[in-house]
């Protein structure tokens, strides 16, 4: 799609304006279907209240997660396609699920393979018609269990024992290190960081796996496919802040977050002088292994060491504290 920025108007603005309003967003004083200040501060607000990169442009990510905050389980029928639904109402679905114990995965708004099976479980639980669809049945059904019980999400249990079981050093760990592409200046630079990342992973024993090589530019979603299929311990991106502040960025919604990611990017973040930040980002909300995004103004050599090494003294520190005394 387009991108829309302050000073367009025309009908795509207006439908824009109107879903800002209807999640609550107001965006006067501005005229319907003019994009100024009162949209762009609508835009912002939105922005900030997804983690998306809060700069006011409508572009593809904000305009996806517009529409996806616009449905409300319910809605519509919701059952595994290609390509996969998404939205706030999976996000719902996902959430109540996992609270009853049927493992739908982290909560990311997206209906796939492992909500499926969820969905199924629930519905052969309660004598239900096996279909995988999430119809008005269904999610009453959900919806009474949920007020009767609430318990731990099984994705925030999983990612728990993976903090738990982790190793005291990067030796035969599978990270996924990912150099952002979105033009030449980004590639070339976190080509660098990776490329030293990789280098000091594998010196220390790892087993890392660039998601591209130097010539391609496949799409972030791509490579978050790529993650999943090489299964992945952990994912490491590099990437320019461009409309966002630096941080080492997280996976955070509205409704979830990624527990792992966060320890992971406090302790990367701590170590670099940067900020732990949660964010809606291909790479983080697609990728089944705990992931981070270094989003730095200068992507060199040097910040892709200090970030292996970062990383294997997480590690290390992590057994020590977690050892009782008679370990130590």
């Amino acid at each position: 799609m387009a991108l829309y920025r302050k000073g367009d108007s025309g009908e795509p603005v207006r439908d824009i304006q109107d879903r800002l309003s209807a999640l609550g967003f107001p965006t006067e004083p501005d005229a319907p279907g003019v994009f100024g200040g009162g949209t762009a501060g609508a835009v912002e607000a939105f922005q900030r209240s997804r983690n998306l990169t809060a700069d006011g442009l409508v572009g593809p990510e904000t305009w996806r997660t517009m529409v996806d905050a616009g449905f409300r389980l319910g809605d519509r029928l919701l059952y595994h396609r290609l390509p996969m639904l998404h939205g706030d109402d999976v996000a719902v679905l996902q959430q109540d699920l996992n609270a009853l114990g049927f493992d739908a995965g982290i909560v990311d708004g997206i209906f796939g393979p492992q909500t499926l099976r969820a969905l199924l479980d629930f519905q052969q639980n309660r004598e239900m018609a096996e279909d995988g669809v999430a119809g008005p049945r269904t999610v009453a059904e959900l919806s009474l269990m949920v007020r009767a019980t609430r318990k731990m999400g099984r994705h925030i249990v999983r990612e728990r024992e993976w903090l738990r079981g982790l190793p005291s050093n990067v030796a035969g760990q599978r990270v996924f290190v990912d150099p952002f592409c979105r033009d030449n200046h980004e590639a070339d630079m976190a080509w660098e960081a990776a490329g030293a990342t990789v280098a000091v992973l594998t010196d220390l024993g790892g087993n890392p796996v660039l998601s591209r090589s130097a010539d391609t530019r496949p799409s972030e979603r791509h490579r978050a496919q790529h993650a999943n299929e090489i299964a992945a311990d952990m994912v490491i991106s590099f990437a320019l802040p461009r409309t966002d502040v630096p941080g080492v960025f997280f996976f955070a919604s509205s409704l979830s977050r990624s527990e792992a990611g966060v320890e992971l990017a406090t302790e990367i973040a701590s170590r670099l002088g940067l900020q732990p930040l949660g964010r809606m980002m291909p790479i983080l909300q697609e990728t089944r292994a705990p992931a981070i995004v270094v989003a730095a103004p200068r992507l060199d050599a040097a910040l892709g060491a200090a970030v292996a090494n970062g990383l294997q003294a997480w590690l290390a520190d992590r057994v020590d504290d977690h050892s009782s005394p008679s370990d130590r």
